[in-house]
């Protein structure tokens, strides 16, 4: 059986009853993340996620298909959310991908033939004998599972809703390439690319009824979410500049 796991994940392995796991403490960022320039983003987040962070579409496989991003860095293997004491700012909206970690669901491949069903998952390095007990004798959920399996259910859910939604917008060749371009002061220019948005001329040039469809689907809403997310490049942009005055200052 082979399990591919999911993106900043390392080894993750099937979760079973007798499993003991170490759960990362409120908002505390795991070290898998803390370089993660982007991540994935289900579909009831946009409203959230827009008021921090650009939402943009990524391809994996050359544009066959794409996922829905947020991009909390401006450079590879950067995130401006990680405050000193390693968690994720206090004040700004925590994505649901971190916050179920170290739990996944994810599918799995046997004798190289994917299976369709998904399975749930914890990553390896964080089964541990001092860890969480998650079921009792009797093999029931404790409370520490019950919270954390609603959580993981309900994200899959959203998430595969967010994977429609970017097959639509593929179908209806909605989606073009841009670079966004930060000019910090006194740097050079930087410029991120490999990264989609929705084409708002090829939007507005769609037929009533697709837009009737879309609208009433929630895409309609989530696209124009996404769209003026675009905006906070520059406080992203803003939050580099930040950093870098208060890294300055401690290394006096």
């Amino acid at each position: 059986m082979n399990i591919t796991p999911p993106y900043g994940y390392q080894e993750v392995v099937p979760l079973t009853k007798t499993h003991t796991v170490v759960l990362p403490a409120d908002r505390k960022l795991p070290t898998l993340f803390r370089q993660l320039t982007a991540m994935p983003l289900s579909f009831t987040e946009f409203a959230f996620a827009m008021r921090d962070y650009p939402i943009a579409f990524i391809s994996g496989d050359q544009g066959n298909s794409y996922v829905a991003m947020v991009l909390v860095g401006l450079t590879p293997q950067q995130n401006l959310f990680v405050a000193e004491d390693d968690s994720w700012d206090a004040h700004t909206y925590m994505p649901a991908y971190v916050r179920r970690y170290p739990f996944c669901m994810t599918r799995v491949s046997v004798d190289g033939n994917p299976r369709p069903e998904r399975i749930a998952c914890v990553e390896k390095r964080a089964v541990k004998a001092r860890g969480e007990v998650l079921f009792d004798e009797q093999g029931n959920p404790t409370p520490v599972w019950e919270s954390r399996q609603k959580l993981l259910f309900e994200f899959e859910a959203d998430l595969a809703r967010t994977e429609d939604m970017c097959r639509q917008l593929k179908a209806l060749d909605l989606l073009e390439p841009f670079a966004a371009k930060a000019e910090p002061d006194g740097e050079e220019p930087i410029t991120l690319t490999g990264i989609n948005r929705v084409s708002e001329e090829k939007l507005h040039a769609l037929p009533a009824e697709t837009l009737k469809d879309l609208a009433q689907k929630g895409i309609l809403s989530r696209v124009y979410t996404h769209l003026a997310s675009l905006a906070n490049f520059q406080r992203l942009l803003e939050r580099r500049s930040l950093r870098q005055t208060g890294s300055q200052k401690r290394s006096k």
